[in-house]
């Protein structure tokens, strides 16, 4: 049980009448002379008591009492602000080095079926930046809420049909024509780069001239083996993994697509106008209508969406979170309706739109890489700043937020950069550690500073952030924890010896910073960050 619920419990077992105890908020408060933690409570009891906050508190402070909780204060107007125990604080050094890498650990989600599906790139090129981005906030969410006892399913879409890969096939096709000695020629919406060339050479120099009688459906699928190999492996590179890749293609072949349409005429929201099928999703939560099949037959991309969402479902989900695009706000209403419109539930659809990545360097917007002239792909950020920096720099900024991605910042080797500065508290514990040979302590009675008491808050506040961060869907609380931790760390190094000739004062430090550097090492593998011992 996290800190904040043994606190909720403690005041709720504490107040005149019985309420619900996701109504009494626990808070940090800023000052650290209003308490380690403060409540509101007294408040929100002001219509039920028929009394003012202030003597609502002074009742209840009078019947908070336990073991972990030092002293319990109230300030003007109203707020009971709660001291904890040293000795609760102290102990817990013990228990973070019991439970090691599950320190922080939860079983808060109860195990609810949570389907994350995040970067789904179009397999016609590689991955850039916004992938990037997309990538690393869906795959630290997934690893928060695994840690905080959601049941979690990472998802890959493919999408391997429609328009886009038939487009991709004929252009390697053309490319093909074009070394087999043939006239050639790319369609205008068709694919010019140069993996597009190498997938071709690669056929060629397997099937020679062989394959000119081939269907674009060959080219295609050929081209979408070695782009999506491509893709899984930057992302392996960028620790990013899946635990099930899904093909649009796939639920055309098992008729998922044909029984959504079915479905949804069988609704009564479909029209027919200027010879399109429309659905009236303008009825629910959209702007307006949207066409699923146009006049020339072929369908739009939402049917296959909402095929593709409808089987999440009957997969048994109890929440689905799409990472989208800033181009896809739109989406989310029309979705949202058509789900409705089969008898889904559309509020288990959580849909997040990740915005823009500038890339600055010497102050300036990058916008071309400089080896190809075209758009900067996520594994030449990698080779520039490698992955902890990428991954950190991604995850320290809210997805809903546009931001900057200082290429100097992130290679700087100073305290300026927040991941040299984090690695460096960690390498400087990992120094300390290697160079003690001797026992640690359990017992501890010379830590005594107020610094050291502000840590252990923070340590002991560890679970409560990693489950603000799943419920919230803001994985940035877990880096922007990790960053100040580290701070108050390296302000602790400044401030007082760990290793002296005073045998048991050693061995209680030796503890104390072997704790911090747990959870820091668990706050970084969260958000998928391997710190380094030595520097």
């Amino acid at each position: 049980m996290s800190i904040k619920n043994k606190l909720q419990y403690i005041i709720k077992s504490s107040l005149p009448v019985d309420i619900d105890l996701d109504r009494i908020v626990i808070d940090i408060p800023k000052d650290k002379n209003n308490g380690d933690y403060s409540t509101n409570i007294a408040f929100l009891l002001t219509k039920e008591l028929k009394s003012n906050p202030l003597m609502i508190a002074n009742s209840i402070k009078d019947k908070i009492s336990d073991e972990i909780i030092e002293r319990v204060e109230v300030a003007e107007p109203g707020f009971i602000n709660i001291f904890l125990d040293k000795k609760f604080l102290l102990d817990n050094i013990n228990v973070i080095i019991e439970k090691n890498r599950n320190y922080g650990r939860s079983s808060y989600g109860n195990k609810n079926k949570v389907n994350i599906e995040y970067v789904s790139a179009n397999p016609t090129g590689t991955l850039h930046i916004g992938h990037g981005r997309g990538a690393v906030y869906g795959d630290n969410l997934s690893s928060i809420m695994s840690f905080a006892g959601y049941d979690v399913t990472r998802e890959y879409y493919i999408n391997d049909a429609g328009n886009q890969m038939y487009n991709l096939g004929i252009s390697i096709r053309e490319r093909y024509k074009e070394l087999c000695g043939m006239p050639f020629e790319i369609p205008e919406n068709g694919y010019h780069g140069k993996e597009i060339i190498g997938i071709a050479k690669k056929i060629y120099d397997f099937y020679k001239d062989s394959k000119l009688d081939e269907s674009v459906d060959f080219f295609r699928q050929e081209g979408l083996d070695v782009l999506l190999d491509g893709i899984k492996k930057d992302l392996d590179k960028f620790r990013v993994n899946f635990d099930v890749f899904t093909s649009e293609k796939s639920l055309y072949d098992r008729g998922l697509v044909d029984t959504v349409l079915d479905g949804l005429k069988n609704s009564g929201k479909c029209y027919i106008e200027d010879g399109a099928l429309w659905l009236k999703t303008s009825d629910l939560y959209d702007e307006k209508d949207r066409v699923l099949i146009k006049k020339d037959g072929n369908y739009t991309y939402l049917l296959p969406d909402i095929a593709y969402h409808s089987d999440k479902l009957d997969r048994g989900f109890d929440q689905l979170i799409d990472v989208f695009g800033a181009d896809h706000h739109g989406y989310i209403h029309r979705l949202k309706s058509s789900l409705e419109f089969l008898g889904y539930d559309s509020s288990k659809l959580d849909i997040r739109i990740l915005q823009m990545v500038r890339l600055l360097r010497n102050g300036e917007e990058v916008k071309l890489s400089k080896r190809t002239g075209k758009t900067i792909t996520l594994n030449e950020l990698i080779e520039e700043v490698g992955i902890n920096a990428a991954r950190y720099f991604f995850a320290s900024k809210s997805l809903d937020t546009q931001m900057d991605f200082d290429l100097d910042l992130a290679v700087k080797n100073s305290n300026d950069n927040p991941v040299y500065y984090i690695e460096y508290a960690n390498a400087r514990i990992s120094s300390i550690i290697r160079s003690y040979r001797g026992e640690i302590a359990t017992k501890f009675c010379t830590i005594d500073s107020e610094l050291a008491y502000t840590i252990m808050n923070k340590l002991i506040e560890f679970e409560d952030v990693v489950v603000s961060s799943a419920t919230r869907g803001l994985p940035h609380l877990i880096a922007n924890y990790l960053y100040e931790l580290a701070g108050l760390f390296h302000s602790y190094y400044s401030s007082e010896k760990i290793i002296t000739e005073d045998e048991i004062y050693t061995q209680e430090r030796i503890s104390f910073i072997k704790a911090i550097q747990i959870v820091m090492n668990n706050a970084a593998r969260l958000i998928g960050i391997i710190l380094r011992e030595e520097m």
